[in-house]
């Protein structure tokens, strides 16, 4: 799976970076940081984000779009819903379930022979 095989690559980047800071690095337990372990913050991920989707190809993708399918994946992988509510910062859960939880056609089709 491409996307398990960039996340590794990408801990082990990290790996480096936090040995280069030595003393400096703040263990956050963030995916993605700054060469410190800190948290990126917003106003440059937001600024960063159009160059990085033009080099991908993404022309109309919003970031968040991105949010909006990783926890639509989460949801599909199985993971339950009260960790991806804790993942994304909602409050409710009421929000993750409705506002995120798309239904695919799979899924109804799935559902719908069960039923049967």
């Amino acid at each position: 799976m491409l996307v398990a095989w960039a996340l590794v690559d990408h801990w082990d980047l990290q790996d480096d970076e936090a040995e280069a800071a030595g003393d400096r690095w703040e263990e956050s337990g963030l995916i993605f940081t700054t060469i410190l372990g800190g948290p990126i913050d917003p106003t440059y991920l937001r600024s960063s984000w159009h160059p990085i989707r033009k080099r991908a190809g993404l022309d109309e993708v919003r970031f968040h779009d991105i949010r909006h399918s990783c926890v639509t994946l989460l949801l599909r992988l199985g993971v339950p819903p009260h960790i991806v509510r804790d993942i994304v910062g909602h409050s409710n859960i009421e929000v993750t379930m409705m506002i995120y939880a798309a239904v695919s056609l799979e899924d109804k089709r799935g559902g719908v022979d069960e039923a049967n």
